[in-house]
């Protein structure tokens, strides 16, 4: 018989509660138990960043924890930032400036990036830089995410004027 821990989470708003083995990566209780599939699964070694969600306010990746670790906590997958006919402002900032290409590592991009703009002025492009450096893209350079960063944190700024 497999051994199962219950577990209570509140993910994009939403309380989950679910018995769990307890080896069961978030990564794969996001994607397989929940169906939230936008969290995507690259290394499973915690190096390209595809997994990356917010858990408590802070960027973890997902394929680094286990489920039963998140017990108690609040999550923000990318299904969380906006929907389909509402995008958020990173989103947009995101298409706008063409900041993703194949796609994959995208989701993992935006919540690295809502961390970074939660959390740090990000006055250059170095900065953003560095704060990407646990992120992988093999399509696009950074050049364009970074443009995208750089945008929101400008309409932020014209905003607050």
């Amino acid at each position: 018989m497999i051994e199962t821990q219950n577990i209570s989470v509140v993910i994009n708003g939403i309380k989950y509660e679910r018995a769990v083995e307890p080896r069961l990566l978030l990564a794969d209780f996001l994607r397989h138990t929940l169906g939230l599939t936008g969290t995507h699964v690259g290394c499973e070694h915690g190096i390209c960043g595809a997994c990356t969600i917010m858990v408590d306010g802070d960027s973890m990746r997902s394929c680094l924890m286990l489920a039963v670790q998140a017990d108690r906590c609040k999550i923000q997958t990318v299904e969380g930032l906006g929907s389909v006919d509402k995008l958020n402002p990173l989103q947009e900032a995101f298409h706008e400036c063409h900041a993703l290409q194949c796609g994959f590592c995208t989701p993992g991009m935006l919540m690295t990036c809502t961390d970074m703009l939660q959390k740090y002025p990000l006055e250059s492009d170095a900065e953003i830089r560095e704060g990407l450096s646990g992120n992988l893209c093999r399509c696009t350079g950074y050049k364009h995410i970074v443009d995208a960063v750089r945008l929101v944190k400008q309409r932020s700024k014209e905003s607050a004027e």
